[in-house]
Formats: structure tokens, C-alpha cells, sequence
């Protein structure tokens, strides 16, 4: 079996896990049905499909859905050095920004490239027990409609 999940490409498999974690703990996160493009000890990325579970009625990706992209791409992160890392951290944001530039009329992307930050913090917490935060930001980009431009930029406050 083991070799056999191998086979399955690293992105299937993190799309799987988010989904099926969502569907266990966070049901608002497994209703937009987000896709792992990529999750490395560095960057995470992660996309929200335009579709009729995520539209406002201007057209455009509602607000709700953006926040939920910020928050899992911010989080993905911090839940895979845990998880390897065996020990109990709790994962929360303390604060949330959110900075709209255009409005997204296509699937978004929403990428985080905080990882080195995000694995010091994880490695103070373990090694101190005392719960602490620091600023993570993640950008929203809408390739089919703006290429690189950013449609969105959060700064959340990860809280280990």
C-alpha cells in the first residue's frame, strides 16, 4: 500500500489530507473545495475555484471564500512542520488583514512564502511550551484574469 501511495503525485496527496482534515474539523473549508498546488517546508499555494459556492453576486469571488484561501495557504505551513515534528501544537490565528486590490473573476491562488519564519516559530513554541505569533502574509493572485498581478494581500497572525 505504501509503495502504492508513492505512485500518487506529493499535490493529490496534500489536496486529499486538506480535504479530508476539512471535513473533519472545519466544514467551511472542505465546502470550497481548495486544491494544493504546492506545499514545501517554504512556500505553500494553494487555489479556490470560481463556481457557484464561491461567487458574490457581482460575479467575483466572494470575501468569505478569499479569507478562507488566506487562511488555509498561511496555515498549510505551520501544519505540515507539526504534524512531522509528532508534538501537540495548537494552530490559530490571532489577527487577520486583508488589503482587496481588483475583484477576482476567475479561480484565485493564494501563496505563502513565510516558510523559514513559520519553522523558527515552530521550533521556539516546541522547545519553549509558551504560545507565541508572528505576521504571515499571503498574496492572492488571479492568473486566468490579472497573470502575477495580486488581487488580494492578507497578513494573518499565526498563533502557535
Amino acid at each position: 500500500m505504501l509503495q502504492l501511495m508513492n505512485l500518487i503525485p506529493e499535490r493529490y496527496r496534500d489536496t486529499a489530507f486538506v480535504r479530508l482534515w476539512a471535513w473533519k474539523h472545519i466544514r467551511m473549508v472542505f465546502f470550497i473545495r481548495p486544491t494544493v498546488l504546492e506545499l514545501s517546508d517554504r512556500r505553500s499555494a494553494v487555489r479556490v475555484c470560481l463556481n457557484r459556492r464561491t461567487r458574490n453576486h457581482l460575479g467575483s469571488m466572494y470575501f468569505g471564500a478569499l479569507c478562507v484561501g488566506a487562511d488555509l495557504a498561511g496555515g498549510l505551513i505551520a501544519m505540515r512542520l507539526i504534524h512531522r515534528g509528532g508534538d501537540h501544537v495548537s494552530l490559530v490565528f490571532a489577527d487577520f488583514s486583508a488589503d482587496f486590490h481588483k475583484r477576482p473573476e476567475s479561480d484565485v491562488v493564494f501563496t505563502c512564502e513565510d516558510g523559514e519564519e513559520i519553522a523558527a516559530l515552530v521550533e521556539r513554541v516546541t522547545a519553549s511550551g509558551e504560545r507565541e505569533s508572528i505576521p504571515v502574509t499571503v498574496i492572492a493572485t488571479a492568473p486566468d484574469t490579472f497573470a502575477d498581478l495580486p488581487v488580494a494581500t492578507f497578513v494573518l497572525s499565526l498563533s502557535l
